[in-house]
């Protein structure tokens, strides 16, 4: 029996990772395309922004979390409410890559489902890099089976492909993403040099 997988007029996703790695400065950079290069300690802050696609309204709710992990209740609550999950690091500490593997198997046990839509973002590729993108791509895309790419909310790399991975993943219309190009048409022009951003293409086998 096949079941058709519907489109969502409401979507949450969530940011989880290690505190400092960029995740609250993702979220502005993608929002209010602006930076803010002073670490701010964030508890626990939801953004909604409403998009009409195709005289249907679709909702964005994403959540920030804290990187201390002095909430474990909140942030279970977070992972059961979400549909997509971003797991960040920064590109520039190791330790953070080690907090995402122990968020993904949270994730996981919480959700009870080992194809819960996560995206892995290796954030500040501005910063002089101490992890390899090629061990980390191999994990995520070949054991994990998730999208990978490698961002800079300081330079403004990869930060909309990261969204729209994020939205395709939890099934909204896929005429958001159009929309969201639209709106951040005052982007500059991405550079040649950025690392290419990718996609998981394997089948699974059930």
């Amino acid at each position: 029996m096949s079941f058709e997988v519907k489109e969502k007029t409401e979507v949450r996703l969530v940011f989880l990772g290690a505190a400092g790695v960029g995740k609250t400065a993702l979220i502005q950079r993608f929002l209010k395309d602006t930076f803010e290069p002073k670490h701010r300690r964030t508890v626990e802050e939801l953004h909604r922004k409403d998009y009409e696609v195709g005289g249907m309204k679709v909702t964005v709710n994403i959540m920030d979390t804290s990187g201390s992990y002095s909430f474990p209740a909140m942030r279970k609550l977070s992972i059961e409410k979400s549909d997509a999950f971003a797991l960040v690091y920064a590109v520039d500490d190791p330790a953070s890559l080690e907090a995402v593997k122990s968020l993904r198997d949270e994730i996981l046990e919480v959700k009870e489902d080992k194809y819960t839509p996560i995206v892995v973002i290796g954030n500040k590729i501005d910063n002089e890099r101490q992890v390899s993108s090629e061990e980390v791509l191999s994990t995520v895309e070949l054991d994990w089976n998730h999208s990978f790419l490698e961002s800079s909310a300081k330079d403004n790399v990869n930060v909309l492909e990261a969204f729209k991975e994020l939205l395709q993943q939890a099934n909204v219309p896929s005429s958001l993403s159009p929309a969201l190009c639209r709106r951040r048409e005052t982007f500059p022009k991405e550079s040649s040099k950025r690392p290419p951003m990718n996609k998981t293409n394997s089948c699974r086998i059930s």
